[in-house]
């Protein structure tokens, strides 16, 4: 379990990383071509600039594992990595506690 939403976001973007990058080797295995990258969103911009520009430092070396394996994906063109408001962000209804409303509104765009 992680403390930080910094650190928490690095490492379910590399389980990310290393979900798609499965995930394209089973289909090329298949014989079904992919082209471009996968996008991915994220609501954290601190995240998304570390992972994204080229001349981020990161200063934090427990996070090292998983900065680099992100930076590696989105350099080699499998991830490209988008920033998603907190407020549209369906993850959200799964991890954080929001009204009814809020709920419901989530539920119909999943549905529709």
């Amino acid at each position: 379990m992680e403390t930080s939403t910094f650190r928490a976001e690095f490492v379910a973007l590399r389980i990310a990383v290393e979900l798609i990058e499965g995930l394209r080797y089973k289909l090329r295995m298949m014989g079904i071509p992919i082209d471009g990258a996968c996008t991915t969103f994220c609501d954290n911009e601190t995240t998304i600039k570390n992972s994204t520009i080229p001349e981020s430092v990161l200063k934090k070396k427990h996070n090292y594992i998983a900065y680099h394996r992100i930076r590696e994906a989105v350099a080699a063109k499998v991830l490209r990595i988008g920033y998603i408001p907190s407020e549209n962000n369906l993850a959200d209804m799964f991890n954080k506690p929001l009204t009814r409303d809020k709920i419901h509104g989530f539920c119909e765009e999943i549905l529709y």
